[in-house]
């Protein structure tokens, strides 16, 4: 039997779910740098009912649209890459940011912004991005999209640490608001 499109991106989801913020949903422990047993992920699932074969993990790891997740080297354990409010260390080294990177946000979010900057809120990091269409589709999960550009170069050059990831995900701690260029209204 085969495993829809629609199937496989609930999967993803949950899987997001579990390995970035709730791990304990399905009774399943992160180490200290995120992983978990891929055999011991699959018997959670199906234990919660959201049987899936390890075939289709594969394929949703391979081909998930943001490359949200890794596989071990030795092919036995998952994490996610990026995004986590539980506590874990993905081993990031600070990277130099290019000049220019992008936020994508709800317009109705640009007033906040405008006076708190961008905070990390419930996840380890800010994420930016170099690519406006990524920016402008994760803007636009939650309303109406704006993409801001932000001066990471001028903040790195301030002393704000950068990492990024292997899908091309830039991580920092916040965005004061005098490195944004917000739209003009």
């Amino acid at each position: 039997m085969s495993t829809s499109e629609n199937e496989k991106r609930k999967i993803s989801k949950f899987l997001s779910l579990v390995l970035r913020h709730q791990p304990d949903t399905i009774g399943i422990e992160l180490d200290d740098a995120g992983w978990t047993s891929i055999d011991n992920l699959l018997e959670a699932m199906r234990h919660s009912g959201r049987k899936t074969s390890r075939e289709v993990l594969d394929e949703i790891v391979l081909t998930n649209d943001k490359q949200r997740f890794s596989i071990s080297d030795d092919g036995s354990r998952i994490r996610a890459k990026q995004g986590h409010s539980v506590d874990v260390d993905l081993g990031y080294e600070p990277a130099s940011p290019p000049e220019i990177l992008l936020h994508g946000t709800p317009i109705n979010a640009v007033a906040t912004i405008r006076q708190e900057g961008l905070k990390k809120m419930k996840r380890h990091h800010v994420h930016l991005h170099a690519d406006s269409t990524i920016a402008q589709t994760v803007g636009a999960r939650r309303g109406a999209p704006v993409v801001l550009r932000i001066r990471s170069r001028d903040m790195a050059n301030e002393g704000y640490l950068f990492y990024v990831t292997a899908n091309e995900v830039w991580l920092t701690d916040h965005v004061p608001p005098q490195f944004i260029v917000f739209p003009v209204e």
